[in-house]
């Protein structure tokens, strides 16, 4: 029997640079980002430290395609997903390799700002949803006369704004 593993990634960062998507001769969408994340400590001695750390990402499928249009060059984001290693022969000859991690979910973790604008100046803007809103003003109650038929109303028109009709 074969026992299991794990082999999964989480990560909180920013982009080192812009996203870049690409498509496979099949039609698949694969898009490569660059993520830095750093630590910091302090020594013995009182010395604080700081170390940055680069990862390269990958994202395929409509995940790629979000990230290329969400995305840009300094934007904090949480990532998950897999290590994988790819080897290659380069067109010198030479043997290359790599260590990425294959994405399978992301989460921006800043306000939405447009590309080059410092992240401490930026304010979040308003939200606008996909669609106008219709706001319906209530029916006035009308006492009904004792010999008349119940007169008959279309049905309120509402407008339900879901989660997923936020486009942020």
């Amino acid at each position: 029997m074969a026992q299991r593993s794990l082999n999964k990634v989480q990560l909180i960062g920013n982009l080192t640079r812009d996203p870049e998507l690409r498509y496979t001769p099949q039609g698949t969408a694969v898009c490569t980002l660059g993520l830095a994340t750093n630590r910091s400590w302090t020594t013995d001695t009182g010395e604080k430290r700081e170390e940055v750390e680069f990862h390269r990402l990958v994202a395929w499928n409509k995940l790629a395609e979000l990230c290329s249009q969400l995305l840009f060059k300094g934007r904090k984001l949480f990532v998950e997903g897999r290590l994988q290693t790819r080897s290659w022969t380069g067109q010198d000859g030479a043997q290359r390799q790599t260590t990425e991690i294959v994405l399978s979910d992301m989460i921006i973790l800043d306000a939405k700002r447009a590309p080059g604008e410092p992240a401490e100046t930026a304010e979040p803007g308003p939200v606008e949803p996909a669609e106008p809103v219709k706001t319906v003003e209530p029916a006035k109650p009308v006492k009904p006369a004792k010999d008349a038929e119940p007169e008959k109303t279309a049905p309120e028109e509402t407008t339900d704004v879901k989660a997923e009709d936020i486009p942020f």
